[in-house]
């Protein structure tokens, strides 16, 4: 074996290929067999952890795009250039997986185009969800695009994809609102299923502004990675704005907390809701307002005003965390809360490793894209790509 051979399985690489092979192995299984032989999904419990995790979780991380893009090109934060690109490639890559993953819930890949040109649910709020995620998806290929349009040589193409950069932002902001909110807006109809600690007719604007925090903080736990497995690839202009980007999204991402936790608070007072607090529900809603929203909040400001970089990086970690939480409650622990415990829903073992091996190809895709296309580094025959 080659040093080069050497070099390329590592265990890292090792085990990459070992969850793809798995992966592929679930996707068969999926496939040939049906939902039912890899799902522990029911009548009562049909939406499980694709939905939750792969769904909910995929979208609200992968807003660090439209977040990134916004600050920049429409509020005139110039000294966030660098970052634009890294969020825009996760962003696309999160929600091009989201679509892939929800493939494994739908069934009938081919199908996927029918809600938008053959049967339009009009009145659905899945049918506002599919549309918007469907022209996002699509307005952040063609922001992406320009990196790849470096690396092919395609001048021409990538300048009049630059020229678009501006209306790209503004649709992407619009969408991103539109569907983001729309996602929280789902559960309005279920108001007896999910447990009124989480239940509110503020759902769509609680959604809207957690992904705010999403994405700020997925832009800094995505820059701490980078930083560590990809620095070499780095140019000096990204290395020198980075701490900056960390430190103002964590200042942003500190006043978002901030806010989120007392507008809850203020939804709680309005439907009185104090005395679910006393429950074993109340413990884990306690958890997450306290733990994954308050506690990141004080580390973000603490951060800043320090100027730690350590703390801003840990403040992000729970900031993921965080949605993740909170999109897991809503959408499968608080769900359904009513049924006893063994009517309640529980991912399987196979579901579990379909979300992985999605998670995996993200990984994989970021790594390819990132080692190869100027996307941590300016193209130095394109001075103007951010």
């Amino acid at each position: 074996m080659s040093n080069d051979q050497k070099k390329f399985w590592h265990a890292g690489n090792i085990l990459t290929a070992i969850i793809l092979a798995g992966g592929l192995v679930l996707t068969f299984l999926r496939f040939y067999k049906g939902i039912g032989a890899v799902t522990n999904l029911d009548d009562n419990n049909p939406w499980g952890l694709w939905i939750g995790f792969d769904l909910m979780c995929g979208v609200a991380l992968a807003a660090g795009g439209y977040v990134t893009s916004a600050s920049c090109y429409l509020f005139g934060m110039k000294h966030y250039h660098s970052a634009v690109r890294p969020a825009i490639t996760t962003a696309f890559l999160g929600y091009f997986f989201v679509v892939v993953a929800l493939l494994y819930d739908l069934g009938h890949p081919w199908r996927l185009p029918y809600p938008l040109v053959y049967s339009q649910g009009t009145t659905s709020l899945l049918f506002e969800v599919g549309l918007c995620v469907s022209l996002y998806v699509s307005v952040l290929f063609i922001e992406w695009s320009p990196a790849a349009l470096e690396w092919l040589g395609m001048r021409k193409l990538r300048n009049l994809v630059i020229k678009l950069t501006l209306p790209l932002t503004i649709m992407g902001v619009v969408l991103s609102t539109m569907h983001q909110s729309s996602l929280g807006a789902l559960f309005l109809i279920a108001p007896g299923k999910l447990h009124p600690l989480w239940y509110s007719s503020f759902m769509p604007v609680f959604f809207f502004i957690s992904s705010m925090v999403a994405g700020t903080s997925m832009v800094i736990f995505e820059g701490t990675l980078a930083h560590k497995g990809l620095h070499h690839m780095m140019d000096d202009t990204h290395l020198k704005e980075a701490h900056g980007v960390a430190f103002g999204f964590a200042k942003a991402a500190s006043f978002i907390l901030a806010g989120y936790f007392f507008i809850k608070l203020f939804d709680i007072t309005m439907d009185n809701d104090w005395k679910y607090l006393a429950t074993g529900y109340g413990v884990i809603f306690l958890i997450e307002m306290f733990g994954f929203v308050l506690l990141p909040s004080f580390l973000y400001a603490i951060g800043v005003r320090e100027k730690n970089l350590k703390i801003v990086r840990i403040a992000s970690i729970f900031g993921v965390l965080g949605i993740v939480v909170n999109r897991f409650n809503v959408s499968m622990i608080a769900f359904n809360w009513q049924l006893p415990a063994s009517e309640r829903y529980f991912p399987s073992l196979m579901e579990i490793g379909i979300s992985i091996f999605v998670v995996t190809l993200i990984i994989t895709a970021y790594r390819f894209i990132t080692t190869r296309m100027p996307v941590l580094f300016e193209h130095p025959e394109y001075k103007d790509a951010h």
